[in-house]
Parts: C-alpha cells; sequence; structure tokens
C-alpha cells in the first residue's frame, strides 16, 4: 500500500495564533505605511506606484542603463503588465517619462526618465531621507537591521511561494498551479 508523502511543514500546517497575529498586524503596518506615504508623494504631485516607477528608472540610470523595457520593470515592481502600462502612460502625460519601441523588436517598450523626470526625482531625493528617518524613527538601529533580515527572509519565502505558483485552496492546505497540494500523490487519491 502507497500513502502519500509527507506534507512540507511550511507549506502545509494550519497557522498558529501567533502567526495569524502577526499576518494582521504586517497588513495593518503595509496600509498605515502607505497612509504615511501617499500625502508626502502627493506633495511632489505623485502617487506611490508613481514613485516606484521614477525611482527603479532612476536606479537603472545610476546602473548605467539608459532604459527599462516595461516588461522589465512591472517585474521589478512585482506589478501587473495593465497596472505598469496605466502608471508609465499617466507618467508619459506628465512629461516624466519616454516610451520608445525597442530598436530590436518593435513590440518591445523600452521606457526611460526624460530630463523632467531626472528633476523630480532628484527633488524628491533631497527630502526622501528624512521622511525615512521619520517613518523608521521608532526602531532603533540593531530593531532596524532586524526587522530587514526578517523582511528578507519573508521576501524570499514568498518569492519561492510565487514562482512555484502556489495559491491556499482555503482550507489552509497550499496549492500549485494544478491544483494538487503539496504531497498529494495520484495514487492515493
Amino acid at each position: 500500500m502507497h500513502t502519500a508523502a509527507a506534507p512540507t511543514p511550511l507549506l502545509m500546517c494550519e497557522p498558529s495564533p501567533s502567526a495569524e497575529v502577526a499576518f494582521r498586524a504586517l497588513v495593518r503596518t503595509l496600509g498605515l505605511l502607505k497612509r504615511v506615504m501617499e500625502p508626502y508623494f502627493a506633495r511632489f504631485g505623485l502617487s506611490g506606484a508613481q514613485w516606484s516607477v521614477l525611482r527603479t528608472l532612476s536606479r537603472e540610470e545610476e546602473a548605467g542603463r539608459r532604459s527599462l523595457r516595461l516588461t522589465d520593470l512591472g517585474n521589478r515592481l512585482i506589478v501587473r503588465p495593465p497596472s505598469v502600462s496605466g502608471l508609465v502612460d499617466r507618467l508619459h502625460r506628465m512629461g516624466l517619462v519616454r516610451r520608445a519601441a525597442s530598436s530590436d523588436d518593435q513590440r518591445v517598450k523600452q521606457v526611460s526618465l526624460t530630463a523632467a523626470g531626472r528633476k523630480l526625482v532628484a527633488r524628491v531625493l533631497q527630502e526622501h531621507p528624512r521622511q525615512i528617518g521619520s517613518v523608521m524613527s521608532e526602531l532603533d538601529r540593531a530593531e532596524q537591521q532586524q526587522l530587514e533580515q526578517l523582511l528578507a527572509k519573508l521576501t524570499a519565502h514568498l518569492e519561492t511561494l510565487a514562482g512555484r505558483g502556489h495559491g491556499t485552496d482555503g482550507n489552509g492546505s497550499v496549492r500549485k498551479a494544478d491544483g494538487k497540494a503539496d504531497g498529494d500523490d495520484e495514487t492515493t487519491n
């Protein structure tokens, strides 16, 4: 008689009460962070999402790349293609980014900062360290480092789950894209 493989502990376990409390705290913190940051970006005529696009393009320029493919921009921002297209379209209308077809493939769109976009990024970055300092001021340096480490660990785990196409079936079991739970064995079902 063949039995199913043992479930992977991190993927198949019921969440502990502390996991649920931590998860709710994380969601609440993300909501509050957005509530604090959106008015800050609004002072510059931007949304937080628009700033993310501009800052990503700015970092690419700092690394020596003048433009980024629209699909790569979406991947870096973890934003679906229609959403990133809408963001880029709005920034283009504002004169902050340029959108052009790739010289290699006309279907591929390249996005880059305009001079006005670079100027706005520089303006935001003049105040940004103070804003970040204000947001993080409740945590001392050691706590900030601990938070960074914990978030990096959680991010790596979530990237693994996302890369496997996992979601949950509503009963706490993690499901693969094919609908099977980890540990499911066709010979026992």
